[in-house]
């Protein structure tokens, strides 16, 4: 079967080479651009971005900068036509400045045109999946062919025997590893722990960096980073349906180091601190950093657990904390190697249902079977696509992008974890990644 996940990058940016296509132009006085500055473009670009999370609950994911600027805007009503005429001055602006020569002008003109893209889905514009996806993550999606995943349904379907659908059997086996309710914190509190030494060896961490964990329900995603500034993060783990073992390394990792939490402590000192580039202290959820920010959320569960170092921590570590029996854990280790080559199944799906090709009673079911979970979480899955959009190709897409670059670094684990440091910190979109010549 062709491996669609190992896509060439060649093939990931045949149409990432070319610059970002800003909003349409707008004229600005030449007096204007005459007293402009980058400085100026990015408190500019803040601001309007906190204008854009009053028309989209969803788009700030994370907010570090001046309290007084977000406290002036919170609560006010945005209008649309005003907020797109102000985003396209601004990137209008920023290209007269050094014609999008410098990482940062360039970066700017990029999270505009994902935020007028944004704007248009959330104001009930037609826009296309393909189009929202390749606008606002800086990276233009693959078509796939369901099919070519039945072979890796036909391997699963082998591994665990019996009658019924594949999903129902690998979901049920999948269970027996469940962390029980009342061990879920020893068991994250030590996998993330776990995450946290092993980045500290590659990794000079603020000494006042920490998060705070929290157990919630009723949620359309099962883990959640709430950066808070500071370098303190909330995150908070979704308890609705079964966690299994191998979720809390994942999680731990994802959430927390070197995932997100670390991802926004590098922006936060780095690019805030030590170079003053305000428009970083904003962190939109909806633009081209996304496949970056999930992407090496994933990537890094690998780069801190190499080979099969995940599977011995879980396995002399997590399990007896669980009260887990570890007699299966090769076969349950060898279904989720499987499930993994499935990720990118759910983009095709996804592109479908949003696109009007499929409704929800056609949809649930395509994800059942190649999500291989229950048909409520699968319901779920629908759940998050249906809020998050496009943004369900940063998860295998984006962590496609990272391993990629951090592997062309290098064998070693020195090179690869500078790599990854440098991608967090240049900061890189899916279109510069590409582009660099390494």
């Amino acid at each position: 079967m062709k491996n669609i996940a190992l896509i060439s990058l060649a093939v990931l940016f045949s149409a990432c080479g070319r610059p970002a296509v800003a909003p349409e132009r707008a004229e600005v006085p030449q007096s204007e651009v005459e007293q402009y500055s980058l400085d100026q473009a990015g408190e500019d670009f803040v601001k309007i971005a906190l204008r854009m999370g009053e028309v989209d609950k969803s788009y700030v994911d994370a907010y570090s900068g001046p309290k007084a600027w977000r406290d002036e805007i919170k609560g006010t009503q945005v209008n649309p036509d005003n907020l797109l005429r102000d985003i396209t001055r601004l990137s209008t602006r920023i290209e007269t400045l050094d014609d999008g020569s410098s990482v940062r002008s360039r970066n700017l003109v990029k999270l505009l045109r994902a935020m007028a893209v944004r704007l248009d889905v959330v104001t009930g514009k037609p826009v296309s999946f393909d189009k929202e996806v390749s606008d606002i993550y800086d990276v233009p999606p693959p078509r796939y062919d369901l099919s070519e995943y039945d072979a890796v349904l036909a391997q699963l379907d082998a591994l665990v025997p019996g009658k019924g659908p594949t999903a129902d059997r690998v979901n049920a086996f999948r269970n027996k590893f469940e962390i029980p309710k009342e061990k879920l914190k020893p068991v994250f509190d030590r996998a993330i722990a776990e995450c946290r030494m092993r980045t500290q060896k590659h990794f000079d961490l603020p000494e006042t960096e920490k998060f705070r964990m929290e157990f919630v329900t009723g949620k359309a995603w099962s883990g959640y980073n709430y950066y808070q500034g500071n370098f303190e993060s909330l995150i908070q783990i979704n308890t609705d349906f079964p966690i299994t073992i191998e979720r809390a390394v994942d999680l731990g990792c994802h959430e927390g180091y070197p995932g997100h939490h670390v991802w926004n402590l590098f922006i936060e000192q780095e690019l805030v601190g030590n170079r003053g580039w305000i428009e970083y202290s904003v962190n939109p959820l909806f633009g081209p950093f996304g496949p970056l920010a999930e992407g090496s959320g994933n990537f890094g569960v690998v780069l801190a657990f190499p080979g099969d170092e995940k599977m011995k921590f879980e396995t002399e570590v997590l399990f007896p904390i669980a009260g887990l029996d570890s007699k299966d854990a090769d076969k349950f280790n060898r279904i989720l190697e499987l499930e993994n080559k499935l990720s990118h199944a759910t983009n095709d799906i996804a592109r479908r249902y949003l696109d009007g090709e499929l409704t929800k009673q056609q949809a649930v079911p395509l994800i059942q079977k190649y999500y291989l979970q229950s048909y409520e979480k699968s319901e779920q899955r629908l759940r998050f696509i249906e809020k998050y959009r496009g943004y369900v190709i940063n998860y295998n897409i984006g962590q496609d992008i990272v391993r990629e670059y951090v592997k062309q670094a290098g064998d070693t684990p020195e090179a690869q974890w500078g790599a990854f440091r440098e991608m967090l910190t240049v900061p890189l979109t899916p279109g510069d990644m590409q582009s660099q010549d390494r």
